[in-house]
């Protein structure tokens, strides 16, 4: 967001749109075994659930968080004037979130109260490039790791302050500027489980970083990122604009490319869309321990491809299978990632999502605009792993990227109604919390949030605290959906 999207509209999408400018209710299905587990914690992250944007280093959009369920809600919004696409939460469960002010467009942390959500403290960092400094992850001790507009790898912490308040302080930066070409800003941000920090930067260049030391190693692919990367024990996935990378790091750090796998990009950037490409991160998952396959969709056309390849040793991708997604429409294409666990993967539909603005250098897309339907399908992996089969299509309406829950069996959104199909209109469009049963597709809870720009997902995702209380990033700050 991951900005608008990159799951909910990644970060860099929810950014973009700054610069611009009741269903029936029904009993969730059982717990099933084919979702989960979730992917091996990082050692260098705060629990899975709550340590990224996608949840965990693995990006599977997953948590293991019962959320708000299908009874009766409340909600309440905390105004930032910031657009923000990440929310993280510690140990000490207090959330942390990246944000992108509406006026400057300048990164900001903030920390936020669990018990009623106020904002407790913030800091503004440098600012950069429209795709910089928005994706971040919290470590171990419940420091936002995040690059800023410089280029410095930053440890931020949150501390009690003599009066009993709190502040938020760089506590530790890293140079990564000797290492980027001038102009370049780094995108994608994950820490590997050997103690050094992995990025990618929007021309190219992949990297680790030793904190401890400095030291800094790098690679380039000369191909465009423009998404978040994702880390397992030993492998890190990186997806361009033409490529999936599997990686992994030499004794010294320097990454070393396992395989590159080719997709197809497309003839054009799609509407709803901000790049020529994949929209998705890569996301780890599998049935044993979370980790056998690496999925993206790619940008073909008109139906984009769900691309499944499994993990393993060697130096050719071994793919499991590629398959159309969103055919209940005519055409298809997304910006988020995908919720993937156990064998299934769920891919969301932003095609025609009208932002109010694009990053600078963006290409025209093909057709200039289209309907924005919405709308989600799920895939899942044989038990064999040699192929793929689609479950269901859904026509819900989400306007954020959905997370699934492994603690009640649910997908939770946001959804819309009303006007989306130009810039603007989104003004008069009407939000809801939303709750999707994964066996089936179907909707089976709603509860109106708001109208306009104060309740705006921007296809950014959410994020259940341990309570079950969901935080929602909007256009202009924070929601918190709560049981009544």
């Amino acid at each position: 967001m991951p900005f608008l999207p990159r799951a909910l509209v990644r970060p860099a999408a929810l950014t973009a749109a700054l610069l611009g400018l009741v269903a029936g209710v029904g009993s969730a299905s059982a717990a099933s075994p084919e979702y989960g587990p979730l992917p091996p914690r990082n050692p260098a992250t705060a629990a899975n659930g709550t340590a990224t944007m996608h949840g965990d280093s693995a990006s599977s959009d997953t948590t293991p968080y019962a959320g708000p369920g299908t009874g009766a809600v409340s909600s309440s919004r905390t105004a930032l004037a910031s657009a923000c696409p990440t929310v993280v939460i510690g140990d000490d469960g207090y959330p942390v979130t990246l944000c992108t002010t509406i006026f400057g467009q300048t990164p900001t942390v903030h920390l936020l109260d669990p018990g009623n959500g106020s904002d407790l403290a913030s800091l503004a960092l440098p600012k950069g490039s429209l795709f910089g400094g928005v994706y971040a992850y919290l470590d171990q001790d419940n420091a936002l790791v995040a690059v800023d507009g410089n280029d410095n790898l930053l440890r931020i912490g949150h501390h009690r302050t003599a009066s009993g308040g709190w502040s938020l302080t760089v506590d530790q930066s890293t140079p990564l500027t000797a290492a980027l070409p001038e102009g370049d800003n780094v995108v994608g941000l994950s820490p590997g489980w050997n103690g050094r920090v992995w990025f990618a930067s929007t021309g190219g260049v992949i990297g680790t970083v030793d904190t401890g030391t400095g030291a800094v190693r790098t690679i380039s692919t000369g191909e465009e990122v423009q998404n978040s990367i994702s880390t397992i024990p030993g492998r890190t996935a990186v997806a361009t604009t033409h490529a999936l990378y599997l990686l992994t790091e030499a004794p010294d750090g320097t990454p070393q490319i396992s395989w590159r796998a080719p997709y197809d990009r497309g003839p054009a950037r799609k509407p709803g869309q901000l790049s020529w490409g994949t929209g998705a991160t890569p996301s780890f998952f599998g049935p044993g321990d979370g980790t056998e396959y690496v999925t993206i969709t790619d940008n073909a056309a008109p139906h984009e491809n769900l691309l499944v390849y499994r993990v393993a040793d060697g130096t050719t991708p071994t793919p499991v299978c590629s398959i159309p997604v969103l055919t209940q429409y005519a055409a298809s294409g997304t910006e988020d990632a995908v919720i993937a666990s156990g064998r299934s993967v769920f891919v969301t539909n932003t095609y025609g999502y009208p932002y109010p603005a694009l990053p600078a250098g963006a290409p025209a897309s093909q057709p200039s605009s289209a309907s924005f339907d919405g709308g989600l399908t799920r895939v899942d992996v044989n038990a064999e792993g040699t192929g793929c089969s689609t479950v269901w299509n859904s026509t819900v309406k989400s306007a954020a990227l959905p997370r699934l829950s492994l603690g009640d069996n649910k997908i939770y959104t946001v959804t819309v109604t009303g006007p989306t199909d130009s810039i603007g209109a989104q003004t008069f469009a009407s939000y809801a919390y939303g709750v999707i049963d994964p066996a089936t597709g179907k909707q089976i809870a709603r509860s109106g949030l708001g109208i306009g720009l104060l309740f705006n997902p921007l296809q950014m995702t959410g994020t259940t605290g341990p309570d079950g209380t969901l935080y929602q990033g909007t256009e202009t700050g924070v929601v918190r959906i709560r049981r009544s």
